[in-house]
């Protein structure tokens, strides 16, 4: 028998346990769980207290969700003990025997030991200490420390910083699971409308002293009465799932996995009928909650932000008689607008994709559409205004897939769709789909989108080739949103939902062969992935039989892409390099069956190539002078380049595909606009950085930039640079730069600091605001980071310095700037970014670069 004090208290810290969880189970009042659970940890951490003497000398605090005084089943009980002074060997021992004892009782510690200085000094570096301690109590002990400890946070807060930070982390977290809420196997603490989507209201309201409870912020006027009631009925079913999930799993465990969801739907009272099992109403419950947790949250966030970084006073931009630009905002002017106009609902997300410069909808603007819920009805759906506004979004270029997710986000798009609103939150349980149906289907919207943009390309060159020579894309999108959207009905849902898609055709005035293409898209999006992997693509009766089935080219291409998007929306583990070799077989195979040309004789890339050739004719060149250079550029390269500068490049190359010195070549801009930069060498891992010291030494503003490394290893960048108040003497300048880059980029010395330029008088009066997004590309092995900031000398460079210091390798860039307004798109890789903790550090180095 064991006669330690902690084995000894094992036996009776289990039973009461046990006893509060028994009460549960009959009660099922989850919040009276997570008190009575936090009340038994504190009597035995008092009892440990009490052998050990550790109080005489320290604090013994609790932080994180104990100190909330709520405890899960198998949660963390964390600790921080905060001595008077550093402590002495003796004291270090009483800590290390209090620990120890701890465990032997069976409560599952996680600790630190740390003075009121080292508690400030680590909450001042890292926001997540921070967090933790602001929701600090004291358990036993000293009261001295803990009070200087109160104090010192409140000397090393800084809640605007704060702010950003943990905006940062929930972007982070989000997008770790494809910023949806919808997974078939969520997780109900940090997936996307989780419970740590309602904590972070708390956190970010407490920091800027505006409440520790949604009573505070309701009487602060950032929730109103009815949001308040909905929080605290939504945050009651959000953790009654977790503390279920706990103890269904036995362990810690926070995610909905299939194994059980049954049992934590039967643990809640929740039955099953002959349409659906109890798992799946379990689910929908969940998925409501969440839903409205994603809402609550982007109207609070926005609400604190307006508070916490108030704007200087500018005059809101009317855009028309219903809505307003304000702080990159858009706006409402009356609350009641939305109810006397519910047109204006879905003409809220047409203004957002027309209007680039807007980052999102004001708190008010989201709370009118919130409440104009009632006025979507039938009346609403059948309006031909309101018909050829969602035509109209369709049919943007840009923003088709962020507003088709705000409408899905805020209940519009179901109100408007009611056959979608069927499949909210609808599971799918098969071996294939990782998300709900109405988000698989806008995640297949999305990569039928990512093919048409440029930065993409790398993804699956082949789709960007051949939607780039598409007539009317939109139609893939009519089509994705209808291809899944009968599951669950009964009967063939490929046939029904292509019912759905003529009606909603004929409804919006598409006729004709579109309206067949969309039906046929619907009809028949399986049929390419079945007969690619599961018929004889070598027998030819098989091509004949599918080629005869698509009919034309156009139907085909369609077909093809929409395919794709298709499979790659189901998981991300689903899509592989074999599937995409039988469905491209499939595809080539077809194509020449139909009498079309496999390798896109027509397109637009191969247009650009023959432009550039005749352009090369032109200047005496032989007609296989430009084969040796074309051979190490891919499709990236071609797509992002226009029919001359691919001339330029390949006259200024021709001789050096292959060289150790820089080539830099520099010529005035077509339209007169700058001055037009070559740089090419072998690449290296700071070389765009370098790049952009040089011009930020010569005082020359970046207006664009294109980078691009070859098949074989070697830098292809282009500038458009200017020189401010020297805008006539740009010819001077030509052989100033070739000379002085190429020796800039020859000597290997050390980057130089940026020097931050001025803003101009527009930028201090409309300022950007600086925008950081980090996301992993589909292979995983690239990121894409796009940035968005107010435009000034040497902007550019701090970035690119941030990117080397932190040893990130630029792939490709799209340098962009829109009058004041700088949007850049990189393509990098590195393995820092891997680390979440290094990524937070990055986006944090970058968003002070882009600050003026």
């Amino acid at each position: 028998m064991n006669d330690d004090p902690g084995f000894a208290l094992r036996g009776e810290l289990s039973a009461q346990r046990d006893q509060v969880i028994a009460e549960f189970q009959s009660s099922r009042s989850v919040r009276r769980l997570l008190s009575r659970l936090a009340q038994v940890a504190d009597r035995f951490v008092r009892r440990a207290t009490g052998h050990t003497r550790v109080t005489r000398f320290a604090s013994v605090v609790a932080v994180g969700g104990y100190g909330r005084a709520e405890l899960f089943p198998h949660s963390d009980v964390d600790l921080l003990i905060i001595p008077v002074h550093e402590p002495t060997a003796v004291q270090a021992e009483a800590i290390e025997a209090f620990v120890h004892m701890l465990w032997d009782m069976g409560l599952p510690i996680g600790h630190a030991v740390r003075t009121v200085e080292q508690c400030g000094q680590e909450a001042s570096r890292d926001p997540t200490v921070m967090t933790s301690m602001l929701e600090s109590r004291i358990v036993c002990g000293a009261k001295a420390p803990f009070s200087a400890l109160q104090s010192e946070l409140r000397r090393v807060l800084d809640p605007r910083a704060f702010f950003t930070a943990k905006l940062l982390e929930q972007k982070q977290r989000h997008a770790k699971f494809e910023d949806t809420p919808f997974a078939l196997e969520p997780n109900c603490k940090e997936s996307p409308g989780g419970l740590r989507d309602l904590q972070i209201l708390l956190w970010v309201a407490q920091a800027a002293g505006l409440g520790a409870s949604w009573s505070d912020l309701q009487r602060r006027g950032l929730l109103t009465r009815e949001e308040t009631a909905t929080l605290r009925r939504t945050e009651t079913t959000l953790k009654s799932i977790r503390a279920r999930v706990h103890l269904a799993a036995r362990r810690r465990e926070d995610r909905l996995l299939f194994d059980v969801q049954r049992t934590v739907a039967e643990a809640a009272g929740i039955g099953g009928n002959a349409e659906r099992l109890a798992s799946e109403v379990l689910m929908q419950t969940y998925y409501r909650a969440a839903k409205t947790v994603t809402q609550l949250n982007t109207i609070v966030l926005l609400a604190i932000e307006q508070l916490l970084v108030p704007r200087d006073a500018a005059p809101a931009a009317v855009l028309d008689g219903i809505f307003l630009s304000r702080d990159e905002l858009l706006d409402i002017a009356d609350p009641d607008a939305l109810k006397r106009q519910p047109s204006a609902i879905l003409r809220a997300f047409l203004t957002m994709q027309l209007h680039p410069e807007l980052k999102g909808m004001s708190p008010a603007l989201l709370r009118a559409i919130w409440h104009a819920g009632p006025q979507m009805d039938a009346a609403f759906r059948d309006d031909p205004e309101n018909r050829q506004c969602f035509l109209s979004i369709l049919q943007q270029p840009r923003g088709v897939v962020h507003e088709l997710r705000r409408m899905n986000q805020w209940s519009v798009l179901g109100a408007y769709l009611p056959v979608f609103r069927r499949i909210v939150g609808q599971m799918q349980h098969d071996l294939f789909h990782v998300y709900t149906v109405d988000q698989h289907i806008l995640m297949v919207v999305r990569n039928l989108r990512r093919f048409t943009q440029s930065q993409f390309a790398h993804e699956y060159p082949l789709c960007s080739q051949l939607v780039a020579d598409f007539a009317r894309p939109w139609l893939l999108y009519a089509a994705a949103l209808f291809h899944d959207i009968a599951k669950g009905r009964g009967g063939d849902h490929s046939e029904l939902g292509a019912r759905d898609a003529r009606r909603f055709c004929r409804q919006h005035g598409i006729t004709g062969e579109d309206e067949k293409l969309v039906g046929f898209l619907v009809q028949h999006h399986l049929s390419m992935s079945r007969v690619a992997q599961k018929q004889d693509l070598t027998d030819p009766a098989v091509i004949e039989r599918f080629a005869k089935l698509v009919r034309t080219d156009r139907r085909l291409v369609a077909l093809y892409l929409l395919t794709v998007a298709d499979i790659r929306g189901t998981s991300p583990k689903v899509w592989n390099a074999w599937k995409a070799r039988l469905i491209e077989t499939l595809f080539q195979l077809t194509r020449r069956a139909l009498g079309g040309d496999a390798r896109g004789a027509d397109t637009e890339l191969e247009g650009r190539k023959r432009e550039a050739l005749r352009i090369l004719r032109l200047y005496g060149l032989s007609e296989r002078a430009h084969e040796a250079l074309w051979r190490e550029l891919d499709i990236v390269y071609f797509l992002r380049h226009s029919a001359q500068d691919i001339a330029w490049h390949a006259r200024a190359l021709l001789v050096h595909v292959t060289t150790e010195r820089p080539i830099v070549r520099a010529r005035l801009a077509p339209a007169g606009e700058g001055i037009e930069v070559l740089l090419y060498a072998r690449d290296q891992k700071d070389l765009f950085a370098r790049a952009c010291a040089y011009f930020d030494n010569r005082s020359l503003s970046i207006l664009d930039a294109k980078i691009h490394t070859t098949r074989h290893g070697y830098a292809l960048d282009t500038f458009l640079v200017s020189e401010r108040g020297h805008g006539t003497h740009f010819r001077s300048l030509l052989d100033r730069i070739e000379g002085e880059l190429t020796e800039w980029m020859g000597a290997r010395v050390e980057l130089p600091p940026p020097v931050k330029g001025r803003l101009s008088r527009q930028s201090r009066h409309f300022p950007v605001s600086a925008a950081v997004q980090l996301n992993a590309d589909e292979s995983g092995q690239h990121y894409l980071l796009s940035l968005v900031a107010t435009d000034r000398l040497g902007l550019l460079y701090g970035v690119a310095r941030v990117l080397a210091h932190h040893g990130i390798n630029v792939q490709t860039a799209k340098i962009l700037t829109l009058g004041e307004r700088v949007e850049d798109v990189f393509l990098i890789d590195g393995p820092e970014l891997a680390q979440p903790k290094a990524q937070l550090q990055l986006e944090r180095d970058l968003l002070e670069a882009l600050s003026p």
